[in-house]
């Protein structure tokens, strides 16, 4: 097989590295806050390695089954698994309620079901010809830099006596609920750069300026910003 052929595949594996890795530190982060920056900042670099490990695939001409299937199983580490680590982190340093006392050592594994549900969103896509040129429920990439952004720009107010874990919970299922959700949600994909064509992503991408003042929880509030447009162009389709 000829080297240009394996250069998507190396990106996917980088991609799949930075998950590992992701996944790995965010562990410790209840005990080392820095590792959520640390954790976080794989998880976006493994989504600079999965947009140009298919840029490059197209470019070269050598899209192949093998490099979309890996690419799946690369996706459900670093936007499935490692959010999942960085939520389990986050549930241990939750206030937790006194009638929940007596299992809160099981409480953090509540996480996991969202690396479940990505890997259900991912696998839905593989298969749904209608996500060609949009989405249909939330992009796990999408998913996975909304929850890294939210504990890099809350943590204070999310380990406070305000906030708990039963409020995280239910924060994460629905979540889980918008990954695998029938709800169409358009992609910034460009075809020409009119206005009348691409008038959504160019209000999105305005909008997504003032987003950027709020530092490490611009993420967060982006994928809101995306989320609330999507369904406001929703209901006035019909």
């Amino acid at each position: 097989m000829r080297i240009k052929e394996n250069i998507p595949n190396a990106l996917t594996c980088c991609n799949l590295i930075c998950g590992c890795y992701a996944t790995a530190v965010a562990f410790y982060a209840a005990d080392i806050n820095a590792f959520y920056t640390y954790s976080v900042c794989a998880i976006i670099l493994g989504a600079v390695f999965d947009f140009l490990d298919g840029m490059v695939a197209r470019l070269l001409g050598v899209s192949s089954p093998i490099g979309k299937e890996l690419d799946s199983l690369a996706d459900v580490v670093t936007f499935g698994v490692a959010p999942s680590a960085i939520v389990f982190s986050l549930f241990a340093e939750t206030v937790c309620p006194a009638v929940l006392q007596p299992v809160r050592k099981f409480i953090p594994y509540l996480a996991f079901l969202m690396a479940a549900f990505s890997a259900l969103r991912l696998a839905k896509f593989n298969i749904d010809p209608r996500q060609s040129s949009s989405f249909i429920g939330l992009p796990t990439p999408a998913n996975a830099l909304f929850w890294g952004s939210l504990v890099l720009g809350c943590h204070s107010f999310l380990v406070s006596p305000r906030f708990n874990c039963v409020f995280l919970a239910l924060f994460m299922f629905l979540f889980c609920m918008l990954l695998v959700a029938e709800i169409p949600l358009f992609a910034l994909k460009f075809k020409n750069l009119s206005w009348r064509d691409n008038w959504v992503r160019y209000v999105f991408l305005i909008g997504c300026l003032p987003c950027l003042l709020l530092g490490r929880g611009c993420f967060a509030a982006i994928v809101v910003w995306y989320l609330v447009l999507s369904f406001a162009v929703n209901m006035a389709h019909r």
